[in-house]
């Protein structure tokens, strides 16, 4: 991958503060402020908070405005290849010199004060969505939700929650209850929020604080539903009970992301949206790592005819049972599990539900990652989740081992870290 010229700023932006992640708003509005609040000059924000499905809501949502004819800015993170990928404005993905431009126009601004990666370049992001004009900005939280550095849009046109699960814990609380309420506290007052399927304490927790606020609720299973269909998948909802074609993106959990799209566009008033344009949404959205298959590239050419190679970024226990849950659909060809995942993540819980699935596992260390898991410690971890294992020098390595083990066509799946995916589809062109 070749260098570009925000490589060295990015790297910069790295050293202001000696934690990655520091959760908090005080810095970022300072910021803002300097810069003259961009944050206040935005298109009409949809923020979306949750664990698990954010990037596929958003994935959905875009398309669906897309084909409206809307012009829709996103901002999502992490990224997978390149850092640019995460700021996309109404003709794309913004491009390096921009990126650089803006990226150092903050840093200036900054003034060498401590700041944390995520803040000074979500201040960059506003800039950048400020200075272009679009319909609609699709915000997705970074971490948590109330101390997210997105966190400072005053008043958005909508707020959406995904599933909430347990996943960093570090920094949002080792309960279901505790990681709600971070969720939770990107509910504005009077802001309607589209509410994604909940387990019953995560969903307590965000109708009490959406009452505290004054926030109207959308919630799966209450004022809408989804569910699958033989042709593809059904909605209901407050404005439309609609049979629509199956969504593009893989997998029965895509379903409730689905929903959770249209639900947002109910509310979504003064945007043309119509079924035909939800339709062509599903079938249009793409969300790469999220049960991508790899259709061409060096690690697919290296594997026998009638092979497929799948890649996924989940790394929690949630995204392991969504994994899972395809794993059980695919009964045609036997699975093998490349595993690789970050030392803070729950290795035991993402495993678990894919041990009766997976045929073979071979584990990994992330390439270039030094808090990853070694491909000794993650073998460890999915000998005891149950997984006939072994440990693996690189994803070649591993690639070549499943299928001299198998011996017959197999499918097999990259999976655990958005960070490992991230590599693969650097790896694999």
């Amino acid at each position: 991958m070749q260098p570009q010229a925000s490589d060295a700023v990015l790297a910069r932006l790295l050293k202001l503060h000696p934690k990655v992640i520091d959760l908090s708003l005080g810095r970022i509005e300072r910021l803002l402020a300097i810069l003259g609040h961009p944050e206040r000059r935005l298109a009409p924000v949809v923020h979306v908070a949750g664990t698990n499905g954010k990037g596929s809501t958003i994935a959905f949502l875009r398309a669906m405005l897309e084909a409206a004819g809307r012009k829709v800015q996103v901002y999502t993170s992490p990224h997978l290849v390149r850092f640019a990928e995460r700021i996309r404005l109404a003709d794309g993905i913004i491009g390096d010199a921009a990126l650089t431009a803006l990226l150092e126009e903050c840093e200036r601004a900054n003034g060498g004060a401590p700041i944390t990666f995520f803040e000074i370049t979500t201040a960059a992001a506003f800039l950048a969505f400020a200075r272009e004009p679009a319909d609609i900005l699709l915000l997705e939280v970074g971490l948590g939700g109330r101390l997210d550095a997105t966190n400072v849009i005053e008043r958005p046109a909508l707020s959406v929650i995904a599933p909430v699960s347990i996943d960093h814990t570090d920094f949002l609380g080792d309960t279901l209850a505790a990681i709600a309420f971070e969720k939770a506290g990107i509910l504005k007052p009077g802001v309607a929020a589209a509410i994604g399927p909940q387990e019953p304490e995560a969903l307590g927790v965000i109708e009490a604080r959406a009452e505290a606020v004054g926030a109207p609720l959308a919630r799966f299973g209450v004022e809408w539903s989804a569910e699958a269909t033989a042709e593809g998948m059904r909605f209901s909802g407050r404005r439309w009970r609609l049979d629509l074609p199956r969504p593009a993106l893989p997998g029965p959990h895509q379903i409730g992301n689905a929903g959770l799209a249209i639900a947002a566009a109910e509310h979504l008033d003064g945007f043309g949206l119509t079924p035909a344009h939800l339709a062509a949404g599903l079938r249009a959205a793409s969300w790469p790592a999220r049960l991508q298959r790899l259709t061409r590239g060096p690690l697919l050419a290296g594997l026998p005819t009638g092979w497929e190679l799948w890649l996924d970024g989940g790394h929690n226990a949630a995204a392991g049972a969504i994994l899972a849950a395809q794993a059980a659909r695919w009964r045609d060809k036997p699975l093998g599990l490349i595993y690789g995942m970050l030392k803070t993540k729950d290795a035991i819980g993402f495993l678990e539900p894919l041990a009766p699935h997976a045929a073979v596992t071979r584990t990994i260390a992330i390439p270039g990652e030094a808090n990853s898991l070694s491909a000794e410690e993650a073998c460890r971890h999915a000998r005891a989740a149950g997984h006939d294992a072994a440990a693996a020098a690189s994803i070649e390595a591993a690639r070549d081992a499943i299928v001299a083990r198998l011996g017959r066509p197999a499918r097999i799946l990259i999976c655990g870290s958005l960070y490992l995916a991230g590599k693969v589809l650097v790896e694999n062109g």
